[in-house]
């Protein structure tokens, strides 16, 4: 009788991938739908698209590498990314700018590096990122939130938008689009204008903008989800925002008329989204606690940087592609605890 021999450790792994990245979603669906309750049906067709073209995208390569596709579709690794990729890119994107940021990031930011599990940078930010280089007009094309939008957008006109190119005769862009709130502060501070003069606009709420600040609390509530149900540890998310609170507070503290308040920066763009679900993969980040906490200080670090001095508003997708790149560095250095063994403590 032949038996196989497997290498150690034994150990059973209580989640598959399959069950890890349908939790993810189920956690992504508060701040999902927060965000149709804010800024409407446009998100839910974006995903739709990102969905498809990601899933497509998968198939083709797979099948040209002479693989079976169904194992790679069904893990719902590639579904995450799309959803993650849609809720990242302006709601009323061209359906081919959307297209073509996923099939970027499934092609070459993930399959071109093997697959799930071998690529080194987060697939969805790759894919914002390449279309914020090429396609800026777009990609900052940001609408109102409904509840202060003098035109709302019926479910005809955004799919015009979308799927046609165009807006229908009685409507402009004017009327319907704004700067985000990260936007309309850098702008406004290129202008020599304070603080509290830029706040005046209508599209800031309490803390950040209208709309974003309670989106970004359902993100966080999901994320908790997360962490309760340990499909993520606590260190990622809790370094990224300790940092943002950590550096936006001393440059608040210099000039209050300068910079923005520690609060506005958590709840103003991507950044709770890239706590929890972003900057979490475990693909992308270190594996040893510390490394995961040095990691997600440093991408806090970096969108306090980018936010204030860099030419782009958010800079949350460039902070995690740049500790993307930091993490083999991270790992070298800050090894994990090898399994079965405890620490030496040297007794003094």
């Amino acid at each position: 009788m032949r038996f196989d021999f497997l290498s150690s450790p034994h150990r059973q792994t209580p989640r598959g991938v399959s069950e890890i990245m349908k939790l993810v979603i189920l956690a992504l669906i508060p701040g999902t739908l927060a965000y149709i309750w804010f800024f409407g049906i446009s998100i839910v067709i974006n995903l739709g698209i990102a969905i498809f073209f990601a899933l497509l995208s998968e198939t083709l390569v797979l099948t040209l590498r002479k693989r079976d596709p169904k194992p790679a579709i069904s893990d719902f690794s590639a579904i995450v990314t799309a959803w993650l990729f849609a809720l990242a890119i302006p709601p009323l994107s061209p359906w081919w700018l959307t297209a073509l940021g996923i099939s970027i990031a499934i092609i070459f930011a993930k399959q071109l590096y093997g697959g799930l599990g071998l690529n080194p940078f987060n697939p969805a930010m790759v894919g914002y990122v390449v279309l914020m280089i090429s396609y800026p007009v777009y990609m900052t094309q940001w609408i109102l939130p409904e509840q202060i939008a003098s035109v709302p957008l019926s479910i005809s006109d955004t799919f015009a938008i979308i799927f046609q190119g165009h807006l229908p005769a009685s409507l402009n862009w004017d009327s319907i689009s704004a700067a985000t709130p990260l936007d309309e502060i850098k702008t406004g501070l290129t202008q020599n204008k304070e603080i509290s003069e830029i706040r005046q606009s209508p599209i800031f709420g309490d803390f950040g903008g209208i709309g974003w600040e309670w989106i970004a609390n359902f993100y966080f509530i999901g994320g908790a989800w997360l962490i309760y149900k340990k499909v993520i540890q606590w260190y990622i998310p809790v370094a990224v925002l300790s940092s943002v609170l950590f550096f936006s507070t001393l440059l608040y503290m210099i000039d209050a008329d300068r910079y923005a308040s520690p609060l506005f920066h958590i709840f103003s763009g991507g950044i709770m989204l890239a706590a929890f679900f972003i900057a979490t993969d475990p693909v992308t980040a270190p594996s040893s606690p510390k490394g995961k906490l040095l990691f997600g200080c440093g991408i806090g670090l970096f969108t306090v940087i980018i936010r204030t001095w860099g030419g782009y508003p958010d800079g949350v997708a460039f902070s995690v592609l740049l500790m993307n790149m930091a993490t083999p560095t991270i790992d070298y250095f800050i090894k994990p605890q090898v399994f079965g063994h405890k620490s030496k403590k040297i007794n003094q």
